[in-house]
């Protein structure tokens, strides 16, 4: 199932929901109606001749009995939509509800720093935005979760036991089943998950508080309690069926996806083994881990097999290791206790070696000689190319491979240490944004540093300047990593500062009056970013259009697309417009006030169906390679153009997999 596919089947678990909610509620008012309904028939059983028929019960108090459903309704609904105001920042707001810190810039802690390093290879490979990343300290079960409502708000999260358990080839596991809830979907439908959930869990909740009143006078307060959390109790059975029954197969999926991302099976597979093995599991004991069950690595409340969120521990390391069984598992354990002692070593000597390689200053050079194997083959290295199908690429759209967590690797180890530095750090992320964008023309250069002083002042006008000379030294294929990394701190700032981050980008793209592509769509992809930040519920990963619907906006970007190619454009154009099939005929034009319309164009490429994107990006892929060959530049083109989309491309682009002959080393 690719990307595309998993778009359309998201919908449909999302009209699911809707159902199983719809039912939840019926069935939550017609037991309380019923309930309510036996006592008031009683009541009247027992009044002189009061043999009465339940219908004339029912007729006799119909007022309080729609009364009543109208405030269980109401409760319901309210609570949904408060739950669901409270989670409108997005992911950060669950894992800081959950006691979450985020790990701060500056943290020398080398347990922070192997996760936020994990954490961000891995995004890049992904080709999204770098989640903010923070840590459950006061858990020490081994856990995770990803949130978010979309790439640009996800947050993930770690309990301090998997910090301090896992190795980093579990934690790279246990990171890449993370990533695939948010690459598929899943991670924007468990969250709608959770204030959905809390209105048909309200009368439960409420129950509890009561239940915990004290005093003289609390009888009363405490009985009103435990009629609610009896009452309630249906609510919560509705909520943990339902999230048992979207959760369970997609732990599978994620499981299986992440074996794909890392090429072995070790990581993950161990990372469950540790949980079996350890007294606490992935229990979260310092918080309720109700309301976000299913959006846990692990079960972290231990429901039974009714209502579990997930598969059974032995059944999901047997689908990983088929062999495998639990009277296995002391022997694993006293053997991993041994191995993990020379393990860490290992692993600290080469943080060591790759702190010094790192400041040694040995960049991705020009010609691509840093490059592993693969990148080369693939035609990433500048001055090369390759010739890439559309239907491959198709099939990479949100999709990696280990080989993309090698390149990534790469590309972010080579990173020089002052500038991730200064990436990390929220103060100073407009000035790398800004020095992704700032021009080599001095002309252009005055102006766009007076746009910066202006709106953030003359400390972060220099400092734009000095991070632009560094990008200056940087491998193209570095840039999009790096401004993704820059944004994650951006989204540190309060919301002026990013909006103002916005309107600075738009200014130093205008400042020299001629706009390139790239150029364009780096500074569309940093807005879009911002705009979904700072209000992530509006986000819409795919929408209803048809690709006739869009055909004049399909037409501008495949335009640009050619002409940046080459000068056979019109024929590059062409080629481009075969792949989206007969029914739309675009013309080729490239206005002159391209950019206006361009950023309204993609906003309505954005909204079409999942099938219709993935005819997009194959029209896309095709028009970069009207030549038969891709090279470095039009990769990276086509691959900020996707972003753009929401259809994120790995930092390697080849003609398939198979193609490479195991994974590349690197050293």
């Amino acid at each position: 199932m690719d990307f595309f596919e998993r778009q359309r089947q998201a919908r449909t678990d999302s009209r699911r929901l809707v159902a199983l909610f719809v039912a939840a509620v019926v069935g939550i008012v017609l037991v309380i109606e019923a309930a309510l309904l036996a006592v008031l028939h009683g009541q009247a059983m027992q009044r002189p001749r009061g043999q009465q028929a339940w219908t004339a019960t029912a007729a006799e108090h119909a007022g309080l009995l729609l009364l009543v459903a109208a405030v269980v309704l109401g409760v319901i609904f309210i609570g949904s939509l408060v739950r669901a105001a409270q989670l409108r920042e997005g992911g950060a707001a669950v894992a800081r509800s959950l006691g979450g810190t985020q790990i701060p810039p500056s943290s020398r802690d080398l347990a922070h720093q192997r996760l936020r390093n994990v954490v961000e290879e891995v995004a890049i490979a992904s080709g999204v935005p770098v989640p903010q990343v923070f840590v459950l300290e006061k858990e020490s079960g081994i856990n995770a979760f990803a949130a978010g409502f979309s790439t640009a708000d996800a947050a993930i999260a770690v309990t301090r036991g998997a910090l301090d358990t896992l190795d980093r080839d579990e934690l790279q596991g246990v990171i890449a089943h993370e990533f695939s809830h948010v690459l598929n979907g899943d991670m924007r439908l468990n969250l709608r998950l959770v204030g959905w959930l809390a209105g048909i869990t309200v009368l439960s909740m409420i129950g509890r508080i009561l239940m915990r009143a004290r005093g003289r006078n609390a009888g009363g307060v405490v009985m009103a309690g435990v009629v609610l959390a009896v009452v309630g109790s249906v609510g919560l059975f509705c909520a943990r069926m339902i999230k048992a029954a979207i959760s369970r197969q997609r732990e599978y999926l994620a499981d299986a996806s992440a074996v794909q991302f890392t090429r072995q099976t070790r990581g993950i597979a161990d990372a469950l083994k540790a949980i079996a093995a350890s007294s606490q599991g992935s229990r979260l004991s310092a918080t309720d881990g109700e309301e976000v069950s299913h959006l846990l690595f692990g079960d972290g409340v231990g429901y039974s097999r009714l209502f579990a969120t997930h598969p059974p521990l032995e059944q999901r390391i047997q689908a990983l290791e088929p062999r495998f069984r639990m009277a296995e598992l002391k022997d694993w354990a006293r053997q991993r206790t041994v191995l993990r002692a020379a393990a860490g070593e290992r692993e600290r000597a080469a943080a060591a070696e790759a702190a010094s390689r790192s400041r040694s200053g040995a960049p991705l050079g020009v010609l691509g000689d840093a490059l592993p194997l693969p990148v080369v083959l693939a035609g990433l290295a500048p001055g090369a190319s390759t010739a890439l199908e559309p239907k491959h690429v198709v099939g990479q759209v949100a999709n990696p491979g280990s080989e993309d967590i090698d390149t990534a690797h790469l590309l972010h180890e080579a990173i020089p240490p002052a500038l991730e530095d200064a990436a990390h750090d929220p103060d100073r992320s407009v000035a790398v944004i800004a020095g992704l964008l700032i021009a080599a023309d001095a002309a252009t250069r005055e102006r766009q540093l007076g746009a910066i002083q202006r709106l953030f002042g003359l400390d972060t006008g220099s400092a734009a300047l000095v991070q632009a000379q560094r990008i200056a030294a940087l491998h193209p294929m570095q840039h999009l990593p790096l401004a993704e990394i820059a944004f994650a701190s951006l989204r540190r700032l309060p919301a002026a500062d990013m909006r103002k981050a916005a309107e600075l980008v738009d200014l130093l793209i205008a400042a020299d009056g001629a706009v390139a592509l790239f150029e364009f769509c780096l500074g569309h992809l940093l807005r879009q970013h911002i705009r979904e930040a700072l209000d992530p519920t509006a986000v819409r990963l795919s929408g209803r259009r048809s690709l006739k619907d869009v055909e004049a906006e399909a037409g501008l970007l495949l335009s640009l697309l050619a002409r940046g190619g080459g000068a056979d454009a019109a024929r590059a154009f062409a080629a481009g417009v075969a792949e989206l099939g007969q029914a739309v005929t675009p013309r080729f034009a490239v206005p002159a006030d391209w950019p206006q319309r361009l950023d309204a164009a993609l906003d309505a490429l954005d909204r079409l169906k999942p099938a219709a994107k993935s005819m997009l990006v194959a029209a896309m892929t095709r028009t970069v390679m009207h030549d038969g060959r891709v090279d470095v530049a039009e990769a990276e083109l086509l691959r900020t153009a996707c972003a753009a989309l929401h259809c994120p491309l790995p930092p390697l682009l080849h003609q398939a997999r198979t193609r490479l002959a195991g994974p590349p080393t690197v050293e």
